[in-house]
């Protein structure tokens, strides 16, 4: 069996992500809802511009969770609180205040858990933070909603308690204090405006950055239990990330890629199997035979990305639109995520 850094740090980070997944989910359907209760246009404008931004997190988390390598489920108490929000939102017992308001405790939950994960990456290794680094904009991203949704609860509110209109500087006031969080935030996350969603390339060079960075620590570590843990890292992943290629990707991009050209990377990752199953019966305390035969295997794959970041990935950008790329990246994810649950690296608590 190979050993991976499925660690209890790394087990923990990877039940926060899930705890996150699960909030997001309860937040699109919030936000869904909530539009359909709210009269004030302008209101429900803001709503559909959060709805937006969220769906697209959402596909920015799974790709978070698939890039760190490790399908864990939510903590019990998180599904049994997002249950309870669900219920209570559904429900006719709150007004669309307190709904609003439960919403806004939900955003600050996210922020703070996205953060936090940010913040544990830091400590656990290069490769975790390279895996996570595209939730960066969905922390940015929820602490600007955060924001706005205390100017829609003082409104909302001042109706409520009075029946009267509250004074309309709310909203000048909610963005003097999304400018300040830009400049206290952008410096733990990064801002990213951009809405679309990631396309294949994007997804299959997260992929490839952070392989590589999981071999620059493999290679720098003196530590055989360490040297191991980092291959057997390398081996999932690199397994996943050929497998998905091969049941997506390879098949899609063949008949413009050219046969030749797609059968080259085919028999490349059938080559990189091959060494990634020699390494595994090797002794990493026999450090100086472990290390060169990962050499080996990081030259071969450093060919084999070269090839698709060029010549792939320029086949793909002069026949796939927009829409066909970014189908792809979604395909292609989740495929990995299911061979990903087949490895057996699904977590639970």
């Amino acid at each position: 069996m190979v050993a991976t850094l499925d660690d209890t740090k790394r087990s923990a980070i990877a039940i926060k992500l899930a705890d996150m997944k699960a909030i997001q989910n309860l937040i699109i359907e919030n936000e869904e809802q909530l539009i359909r209760q709210v009269n004030d246009q302008e209101i429900a404008q803001r709503l559909r511009d959060f709805l937006e931004d969220d769906r697209k997190n959402l596909g920015v988390l799974e790709t978070v969770i698939g890039q760190y390598g490790i399908q864990a489920e939510p903590d019990n108490t998180v599904t049994q609180m997002v249950q309870k929000i669900r219920e209570l939102q559904q429900s006719s017992e709150l007004s669309v205040y307190e709904k609003v308001f439960q919403h806004e405790l939900l955003k600050h939950q996210q922020v703070m858990t996205g953060l936090t994960i940010h913040k544990a990456g830091q400590k656990v290794g290069a490769d975790v933070l390279l895996a996570i680094g595209p939730l960066n904009t969905v922390n940015f991203e929820n602490r600007a909603h955060q924001e706005q949704l205390k100017g829609v609860l003082e409104i909302l509110g001042v109706r409520e308690l009075t029946g009267q209109e509250a004074d309309q500087g709310i909203w000048a006031r909610v963005q003097d204090a999304m400018a300040a969080v830009s400049g206290v935030v952008g410096s733990a996350v990064t801002q990213n405006t951009d809405k679309k969603d990631m396309n294949i390339q994007d997804v299959i060079r997260l992929d490839h950055n952070k392989v590589n960075t999981l071999f620059t620590e493999l290679l720098a570590s003196q530590n055989p239990q360490k040297i191991q843990e980092y291959f057997g890292q390398i081996y999932k992943d690199l397994s996943a990330h050929a497998e998905a290629e091969e049941q997506v990707v390879y098949p899609r991009v063949r008949p413009f890629y050219g046969q030749n050209e797609t059968q080259e990377l085919f028999d490349e990752q059938a080559e990189m199997k091959k060494m990634l199953a020699e390494i595994q019966g090797i002794n990493p305390s026999n450090m100086d035979q472990f290390k060169g035969k990962i050499k080996q295997l990081m030259d071969a794959v450093g060919d084999h990305i070269r090839q698709e970041e060029s010549t792939m990935f320029a086949a793909i950008r002069n026949n796939l639109n927009t829409q066909q790329s970014e189908q792809l990246a979604t395909e292609f994810k989740a495929a990995k995520t299911q061979i990903q649950q087949k490895q057996g690296v699904v977590s639970s608590k």
